[in-house]
């Protein structure tokens, strides 16, 4: 029987589908009412005064005058926002600050403010809602719910608050949310993070968990942990278990290794959340891709991944957009995040309304001979050689081997196996095949005997997460690369 809360959650629903199929319906529209109001609100600041905010009266003045950023060329203008300087990028000052740890700036400070901050929770909510109301499924909301995430004690510095976005978000759950949630406020605090997954472990053994959310790697550990202590199927343990929440990176390769773990298959939401911005979720479990938030103080650009590098690469708002185009998402905030190139690239899968899936990173790819070559094209190459098989892969990684001792260069797959092919390279030239019918170039590449066919490397068991361990990054929101241009984690495994 229907609980009262469960009663609540799909008349809330509604509500909530409705007012999303408004804005959705309306996309053009919604995404200039946004820039035209992040542009009236920022004119004053400091950013806006040297960007001549004052004079941007369309999108062709706001490219004239501000040039797409990243991080480091944002930096400046961030760091007297850290000291405690008021109206540099957004008026006032943010609420918080999302503490990350860069690549090549080391950590990165990336400002919340009351403006922003509720699109980061409303999303995630959201989310959940539209899955009841498609699904009809909302008894789950009366079970316990687990979110693995980053610990929510936050440091002080000029009065904003620092921390791990995630941990940030733990102290904006909802009351009625509060006593389904786990784990306890003293393990979320736990910051070594194998420490931190046994703790919840212990947990929550035996409670009746309904809904499960992280980043697959981790709630894969999570599930093995679990398994292995009660020595029985996930999904056996926690019988009303049907629903999971992930974001961060791609489901597919790990999804045959978690129905094992599982026992049985559970629905699964799909979100895209990142400090810089929520920016979209998984809004129907009957389409390929997530639905763009276009009505969540953010104004996206979209700039084709193969000009981006080019001197002055032209970029697309949301009515010029094409399907199955790889695009560097470029954003515009309401938390003083200017023409921000966050790094990662989408494809569109539908155009009504705008759905997205990610496709890789702007930095990760692999072009040492000209293939250009993407996550999802990797990821979706395995996935096709694991269908209909037995094989199961934990966790993988792809880098070129420009200077082989014989032969010709290679691309060099390293892969965890939970369940080994009992033919290697077949399986190889599986993945092999289903990567050239993807990428022309990789294919041409081939033909033209300029690199030879890819070659597995076996890792031994929980190798990646020794590898994450070695670099300081196992746990949180840390993740390997699905490619590399270089070999620096090839060459951890080969020593």
């Amino acid at each position: 029987m229907a609980t009262l809360k469960a009663l609540a959650a799909k008349v809330f629903a509604t509500v909530i589908y409705n007012k999303t199929k408004k804005w959705a319906s309306n996309p053009v529209e919604t995404q200039s009412d946004v820039f035209k109001n992040l542009i009236a609100c920022a004119k004053n600041t400091q950013f806006g005064i040297d960007h001549k905010f004052g004079a941007i009266h369309s999108y062709e003045d706001f490219i004239k005058n501000v040039p797409v950023r990243d991080y480091e060329d944002l930096k400046s203008y961030v760091e007297r926002v850290v000291e405690g300087e008021a109206d540099i990028l957004w008026p006032g000052k943010p609420l918080y600050f999302a503490k990350t740890s860069g690549t090549t700036s080391g950590a990165k400070y990336i400002p919340l403010t009351k403006e922003s901050m509720p699109f980061h929770i409303e999303a995630a909510r959201n989310a959940i809602l539209l899955y009841i109301h498609e699904t009809g499924n909302a008894d789950f909301v009366s079970g316990k719910m687990i979110f693995l995430q980053g610990s929510p004690i936050l440091e002080e510095k000029h009065g904003i608050n620092f921390g791990r976005l995630s941990g940030i978000v733990a102290h904006f759950v909802p009351n009625y949310l509060q006593k389904n949630r786990m784990p306890s406020w003293e393990t979320n605090c736990i910051e070594d993070w194998e420490t931190k997954v046994n703790a919840v472990v212990d947990e929550t053994i035996s409670e009746d968990m309904s809904v499960i959310s992280g980043i697959p790697s981790w709630v894969q550990m999570y599930f093995e942990k679990l398994k292995e202590k009660s020595g029985k199927p996930v999904g056996e343990l926690f019988k009303n278990f049907n629903l999971f929440i992930y974001g961060g990176v791609n489901y597919e390769p790990y999804r045959a290794k978690f129905e094992n773990l599982i026992g049985r298959k559970v629905d699964s939401i799909e979100l895209f959340p990142a400090s810089e911005g929520f920016f979209a979720y998984q809004n129907t479990q009957t389409e390929k891709g997530m639905l763009l938030l276009l009505k969540a103080g953010i104004f996206y650009e979209f700039i084709k991944s193969e000009e981006f590098f080019n001197e002055n690469p032209k970029s697309y708002s949301i009515g010029e957009v094409e399907l199955n185009v790889n695009y560097v998402l470029i954003i515009s905030t309401n938390a003083g995040l200017w023409r921000y190139n966050i790094g990662d690239t989408v494809q569109f899968t539908s155009l009504k309304p705008y759905r997205i899936i990610v496709s890789g990173r702007i930095k990760h790819y692999i072009s040492a001979f000209g293939e250009h070559v993407i996550a999802k094209e990797v990821e979706e190459s395995l996935k096709e050689a694991m269908q209909g098989t037995s094989i199961r892969v934990n966790e993988f990684t792809v880098a070129p081997q420009i200077t082989p001792e014989n032969g010709l260069p290679y691309h060099e797959w390293l892969i965890e196996f939970e369940n080994k092919p009992e033919n290697m390279e077949e399986f190889a030239l599986k993945i092999d095949d289903a990567m050239r019918k993807q990428n022309s170039y990789y294919d041409d590449l081939i033909v033209g005997k300029v690199l030879r066919k890819l070659v597995i490397t076996s890792v031994q068991p929980n190798g990646f997460n020794t590898y994450m361990k070695s670099i300081g990054k196992l746990g949180g929101q840390n993740k390997i690369p699905r490619l590399s241009n270089d070999r620096k984690i090839a060459d951890f495994f080969n020593q």
